[in-house]
């Protein structure tokens, strides 16, 4: 079984990327999928899923853009469907913490009769570095609708570490692993820890979900601005501040803390305002 590849959908995201690194490091072959992947996986285009999931043994499974968007949940069961045709063995589930629908997508994944895992995420910590807050942290202003709730910010490099553990070691079979990470930080917090590593203030402006809605109109149009504001509506109530073992559970260890995750970010550059 050795010798077959390990499929990473979304293989070019914040957790694909590090995951398809660090099995090819480990000595696992892997099959890179995405849109331009030598060999293609499109959501949008199921009648590339066949090729992509042939002779795979099992398969990382990310759903772009979230498991939140309409139709995710018959794309995810369509793809369950497909990979049990393939012979696929087992599937591993990012799901996101406190979200109806992901729940969802999980009991898909559950019910399927492939083995799985699930790997429930917390807010992630490289938001603020690779993804669409990079840009307001060089401003110095990151707003959001949070208000003063605290969330146990997660690192993307634990997430991907506890994803490669499930695809390549049998005992991960069944598990559902909530990965956050090891303390509780507002946002306002947060940016307070980005400005010591970045050396320029950052502050955090709360701001209501209205003013949110209206930013992502500008950003990705009506559906995705409903979409990602009925997201922080659901989960940036309060309800996930509390703390949870899937770090320690799955590798064994404590998670990064959002200190370390900002010394890295600063020292890669990512955070250097243009001369």
């Amino acid at each position: 079984m050795q010798h077959q590849p390990i499929l990473v959908i979304g293989s070019t995201g914040k957790t694909g990327s590090r995951i398809v690194k660090l099995l090819a490091q480990k000595g696992f072959p892997v099959r890179p999928g995405s849109r331009n992947s030598s060999v293609p996986f499109d959501w949008d285009q199921p009648e590339t899923w066949a090729a992509a999931l042939a002779g795979v043994r099992a398969a990382y499974v990310s759903y772009f853009p979230d498991l939140a968007f309409p139709g995710a949940a018959e794309k995810i069961e369509a793809l369950t469907q497909a990979a049990a045709v393939a012979g696929v063995r087992k599937l591993v589930l990012l799901s996101g913490r406190g979200e109806a629908h992901a729940v969802a997508c999980e009991e898909i994944v559950r019910n399927s009769g492939l083995d799985f895992t699930l790997v429930r995420a917390a807010w992630f910590a490289q938001n603020f570095s690779e993804g669409y807050l990079q840009a307001p942290v060089l401003d110095g202003m990151v707003a959001l609708p949070a208000g003063d709730i605290r969330e146990p910010i997660a690192d993307v490099d634990d997430i991907a570490e506890v994803a490669v553990a499930a695809l390549t070691d049998d005992r991960h079979n069944g598990e559902l692993y909530e990965i956050t990470g090891p303390r509780l930080l507002s946002f306002s917090e947060a940016a307070a820890e980005i400005s010591a590593a970045a050396g320029y203030p950052v502050c955090y402006q709360p701001i209501t979900l209205e003013q949110f809605h209206d930013a992502m109109l500008g950003i990705g149009g009506p559906v995705v601005a409903d979409v990602f504001t009925e997201i922080c509506r659901e989960t940036l109530d309060g309800h996930n501040a509390y703390l949870t073992d899937g770090v320690q559970r799955a590798l064994g260890r404590e998670p990064r803390d959002f200190v370390e995750f900002c010394r890295n970010a600063a020292a890669s550059g990512v955070w250097k305002k243009a001369a």
